[in-house]
């Protein structure tokens, strides 16, 4: 019985993955990331109260851009501004109206800013997510 149970203890904790691996998609380069933003600044000011968002276009190694989303004043969302089902491009950049973010292409590609989901369009994959965390008044953004 012991060997049985140590067995399928094994090939459990082979069959684990990672949630480190990439995303695998083939449109948007991998890129690194090592952004930070200072609350206190005016320009990040609405960052500061629930359900707002900035589109960070700076220098920040991101493809497009980041989009930050305020869940709650300590919950951040932090995704690509590029549509991730085109390859970088003029109309891949994204647009964003209150929580939808939609892909300037003719496809009608468009994600949910909360949750980094398709709502509608073609092409298999969500927004790409960046990490954040928020320490004092200093966003983190990583991936």
């Amino acid at each position: 019985m012991k060997k049985i149970l140590f067995l399928l203890s094994f090939i459990l904790l082979i069959a684990c993955s990672s949630d480190d691996r990439p995303d695998n998609n083939q449109f948007l380069p991998n890129v690194s990331i090592n952004h930070q933003i200072n609350l206190n600044l005016p320009q990040f000011n609405n960052l500061k109260f629930d359900g707002n968002h900035f589109v960070d276009r700076s220098e920040n190694g991101s493809v497009k851009g980041i989009i930050i989303y305020s869940i709650t004043s300590t919950q951040y969302n932090a995704f690509e501004l590029s549509d991730p089902n085109h390859p970088p491009s003029s109309c891949s950049t994204q647009s964003i109206d209150g929580i939808t973010a939609t892909c300037d292409c003719d496809d009608g590609n468009s994600y949910n800013i909360f949750d980094g989901q398709k709502m509608t369009g073609d092409g298999q994959f969500g927004l790409r997510r960046y990490s954040i965390r928020r320490e004092g008044n200093t966003l983190f953004i990583t991936n």
